[in-house]
């Protein structure tokens, strides 16, 4: 045997034993913690601490494993004594949490401190391979303020740290990266991603799209239609609009593509809707469970909240998404033979049904009805899934005589039960390591009080005008938003901006984390950098800034909708009525005055067309946004207005009155 031929085969046996050892990781962390949720042995804290030893145990084997693969031999050796230094960490405070926790408040000894920097070096090194160079120097900037805040003028210095104060504030107190945010991450968010783990394995998200297709065949923008929905519903769990762009986006676009759809429209479609699935419930990219405990209300109180908002961003962005697939021409018509090998039958549809709707069924009976906490709701609705995701195929072999075996069956379903296990930790293991340093970052912006210090700023650059604050905290928002997770964009202004709307201006506390949850999401298709866009472009091999110009075109109520949330706070509650639903079907139609104006394809002159085009969007944006209703309404007439001239005047249209008349 050759040494290229023995290499290779010691690396492929490394590769699978990697492979085996992540699988087994994963195991052992998600019954550390559904045992947890279950009995809840020891304290959220001490359990947040063995909790992120888990998760990175995970993630350093499975990225070891994949630069191996590629061959990047020095990444894995970096990676493993990082990833190695965290989990001894993590394994010391979990041991020694009575003295570290309770007994060594505000110190700590010299071992722990130098652990304490290990952590710090570790979890830098990780956030940048995992997020990259922009929020790396955000962290550091905080950092940098914290120690040296004595050096920076006016308002927003402060006293400065030293490096123990540091230390203490971000590991060794457990107050920092160990902190609320870690252990929201750890309790609540944790089991949900094990849930969407599982509901990837078992081919949930393939039904969606069977769905998506089926429907697509009763509506003229079939599949971009599709596109929306696949990636919106998807986007909801994954916690980044970056990665569903380019999970999604690999299949959605290139389909609107061969269907005749020019590449920058295809592309910006699924930009925004990978974007604005972070806003979907129940999960909404994890951004609901943090709201709900800076709030302290009910979790379920945040989802029907953000139901009828929800619902507006939906129905524009669809309807936007229609104009442009019958703007480009193209062919609409989707044949079910393309995607799929073979069509379900009724059988298979009531078992798939059941399969996975009694575990979604538990889930909103927990949580809506008999009101458990989040953390038990999301243990049983796990427990179910995986009783019916493994049960139900070789339960239908059975009644449907298919000629396959259903003990095979069964065997085949427990290797997806563990496979989704599996994916549940991986999917995971990025959220935890930027909630984990933003948890971080939050305690010491606590500590050097600049959120008080960030209020009077506001304050006064606005001038105390409302409509300016919301606009700078938009501007904050989307910035934070560049190169990270919407949860951890949301979680910074929730610090910095939203006790401002709240004491200084009188926003309803809801009205203004919702005001900011949704600016946050703005980064992935806001230009100059618009993530969302940048790998959705690439996808498609579109311009950039084309790109960017349709997504904005498309989603154009998002960018009002923050607005519209503090002038119209009855669109934001936690008591659904008629009011919230009156207010809610106006703002939507001001949001369809914008997207009509800026996408349907009129049959004008240039000029004609640029002028109606800004003239609807103008006033779709004062429907939205002024609070007075009868003003509102008198918008939405003239809109209806417009709307039936352009049938009649352009494209010919006999109105039934009009008939009458005439004869």
């Amino acid at each position: 045997m050759s040494t290229e031929t023995a290499s290779a085969d010691s690396e492929s046996g490394l590769l699978q034993g990697l492979d085996i050892t992540v699988t087994g990781a994963a195991l052992l962390f998600w019954a550390g913690v559904l045992y947890w949720a279950q009995t809840q042995a020891i304290s959220q804290v001490r359990f947040a601490t063995a909790f992120v030893g888990g998760i990175l145990t995970v993630y350093a084997l499975n990225e070891t494993r994949l630069a191996i693969s590629d061959g990047d031999w020095i990444d894995g050796a970096v990676l493993i004594p990082a990833s190695l230094a965290l989990m001894t960490a993590s394994a010391f405070f979990a041991i020694n949490f009575q003295d570290v926790y309770l007994q060594r408040q505000g110190y700590a000894l010299e071992h722990e401190y130098m652990l304490a920097r290990l952590v710090i070096l570790s979890l830098m090194y990780l956030t940048w391979r995992e997020f990259g160079n922009v929020f790396l120097g955000l962290v550091f900037a905080v950092f940098g303020y914290a120690m040296f805040g004595n050096l920076v003028p006016g308002v927003l210095g402060h006293a400065g740290m030293n490096q123990a104060t540091l230390l203490q504030a971000t590991v060794t107190d457990l107050y920092g990266f160990y902190g609320s945010l870690t252990q929201i991450t750890a309790s609540w968010i944790a089991p949900f991603l094990l849930y969407a783990g599982l509901l990837f394995a078992y081919g949930a998200f393939d039904l969606i799209l069977r769905v998506a297709i089926v429907a697509a065949k009763y509506i003229e923008s079939g599949i971009a239609q599709t596109a929306v929905l696949s990636s919106a519903v998807i986007g909801s769990i994954n916690g980044s609009y970056t990665a569903n762009a380019a999970m999604t986006g690999s299949f959605t676009i290139p389909t609107m593509q061969e269907a005749g759809m020019k590449g920058h429209r295809a592309a910006g479609i699924e930009a925004v809707a990978s974007t604005s699935g972070q806003v979907l419930p129940p999960v909404m990219g994890a951004s609901a469970f943090v709201m709900a405990s800076y709030l302290g209300v009910p979790y379920l109180d945040i989802v029907v909240a953000g139901l009828v908002p929800a619902a507006i961003l939906v129905v524009s962005i669809s309807i936007a998404v229609h104009y442009l697939a019958i703007a480009d021409s193209s062919s609409q018509d989707m044949e079910f033979s393309e995607f799929f090998d073979e069509t379900l039958s009724t059988e298979k549809k009531v078992f798939e049904a059941v399969r996975f709707g009694v575990p979604f069924g538990i889930l909103i009976y927990l949580l809506g009805i008999a009101q458990y906490t989040v953390m038990t709701s999301a243990l049983y609705t796990v427990v179910a899934m995986m009783i019916t995701g493994t049960l139900m195929p070789p339960l239908q072999r059975v009644v449907d005589s298919s000629g396959v075996s259903p003990v095979s069956e069964l065997v085949t379903q427990v290797k997806n039960t563990v496979h989704g296990i599996r994916r549940g930790a991986i999917i995971l293991a990025p959220i935890a390591i930027i909630l984990v340093v933003i948890s971080g970052v939050v305690n010491l912006f606590s500590t050097t009080g600049i959120p008080a210090k960030i209020a009077l700023l506001l304050i006064n650059i606005s001038g105390g005008v409302l409509l300016f604050a919301v606009l700078l905290g938009m501007g904050v928002a989307i910035l934070m938003g560049v190169g990270m997770p919407t949860v951890a964009a949301y979680v910074i202004v929730a610090i910095l901006i939203v006790p401002t709307f709240v004491s200084e201006f009188n926003v309803p506390a809801i009205t203004a984390h919702y005001t900011m949850f949704y600016a946050a999401i703005l980064a992935g298709i806001t230009p100059p950098v618009a993530t969302a866009a940048v790998i959705a472009a690439g996808i498609a091999e579109a311009n950039f800034w084309r790109t960017c110009g349709a997504a904005i075109r498309i989603a154009a109520p998002l960018f009002i909708l923050p607005v519209a949330f503090v002038y119209n706070p009855g669109l934001i509650s936690m008591d659904v009525g008629m009011n919230t639903l009156y207010v809610g079907l106006l703002v939507l139609l001001g949001a369809v005055t914008i997207i009509y104006g800026l996408n349907y394809p009129f049959k004008m002159r240039p000029g004609r067309k640029l002028g109606a085009r800004a003239l609807l969007a103008t006033l779709g944006v004062l429907i939205m946004v002024y609070p007075s209703n009868v003003a509102k309404i008198a918008g939405i007439a003239v809109f209806a207005a417009v709307f039936v001239a352009e049938k009649v005047m352009i494209r010919g249209l006999t109105l039934p009155f009009g008939r009458g008349a005439s004869q």
